[in-house]
């Protein structure tokens, strides 16, 4: 009962900061940034431990200073992402831009659906609201739920204002299956760690061997559906532009693993222009 009742009231609050103009939640952001990286140390060692291995070829200093930048991105995303609820359309519009989006646009006007995979990169949760706008096709996003339930709700009410559908992992086949005689884009963020008792696949990626996940694969190779890499960038505080990549065209051409280490062929390429703009806080290589 307690949760329920602390749950709401954040929420309220949350909605409350999200009618403030984001110029001004921005100021809060790097506001907050110096206690979370100075003080708190939220999951320091981790984003630095990393980093380390990830960019073994850089002195400490670049490692520091990339870790600098990104918790003050930590901090826009976070609150980027509390302007959510509330953001207009026109707003979205200009804070995401879509390059070479008529490449999958073809597809839907023959009534063909396609496959999207990125990763955990510049504002993943803004790109994909505004994708649900900018797509004349129904958007499905992969996704793991939330823990709380009352918070999940919420959150799963902001994620698709704009027409986007969540779909819960485990039930991503069964909605395929479900869609399959509409025009569809099923969005994956393939950089997720899988359960280690679920690991199927190991490769090397930004210099350690890494536990991922299959899914997309699978998919493309039971529907022989096009894939396309979102390639994100930070054009500036608070503006993104995405260039719509194709990574398969014919997934039924392919040998075993080939469309997985594509994917991450493209993400390590992201990363490695700006690296700071990566989900480092995560705990990528908790196990090979």
């Amino acid at each position: 009962m307690i949760i329920k009742v602390f749950s709401h009231i954040g929420i309220f609050f949350l909605y409350i900061l999200s009618l403030l103009p984001l110029p001004v939640l921005h100021f809060f952001a790097r506001l907050l940034y110096y206690p979370l990286y100075y003080l708190i140390g939220y999951r320091k060692v981790v984003v630095r431990e990393n980093l380390l291995k990830s960019f073994p070829e850089k002195d400490i200093k670049e490692i520091i200073c990339i870790e600098k930048t990104f918790y003050k991105y930590l901090m826009d995303i976070v609150f980027e992402i509390i302007k959510l609820p509330t953001i207009t359309k026109k707003e979205l519009g200009q804070r995401v831009t879509f390059n070479n989006i008529n490449i999958i646009e073809a597809y839907f006007s023959k009534g063909e659906s396609v496959l999207a995979c990125t990763g955990h990169y510049g504002n993943w949760e803004l790109c994909m609201l505004a994708l649900g706008e900018a797509a004349s096709a129904t958007e499905y996003v992969i996704y793991k739920p939330l823990n709380n339930e009352i918070f999940e709700c919420w959150f799963h009410k902001v994620r698709t204002r704009f027409g986007n559908v969540f779909v819960a992992m485990r039930q991503t086949l069964r909605m395929v299956v479900a869609t399959k005689d509409t025009p569809t884009m099923f969005c994956f963020a393939s950089d997720q760690t899988p359960v280690k008792h679920e690991v199927q696949y190991v490769l090397q990626f930004l210099n350690q061997r890494t536990a991922v996940l299959l899914g997309l694969e699978k998919i493309a190779l039971q529907t022989n559906r096009p894939v396309f890499y979102f390639d994100v960038k930070r054009v500036k505080r608070g503006y993104y532009e995405v260039d719509i990549l194709p990574l398969c065209l014919n997934p039924k051409e392919t040998q075993e693993h080939e469309i997985t280490d594509l994917l991450f062929e493209f993400l390590a390429k992201t990363i490695k222009q700006e690296p700071a703009f990566w989900l480092w806080s995560h705990r990528r290589w908790k196990y090979s």
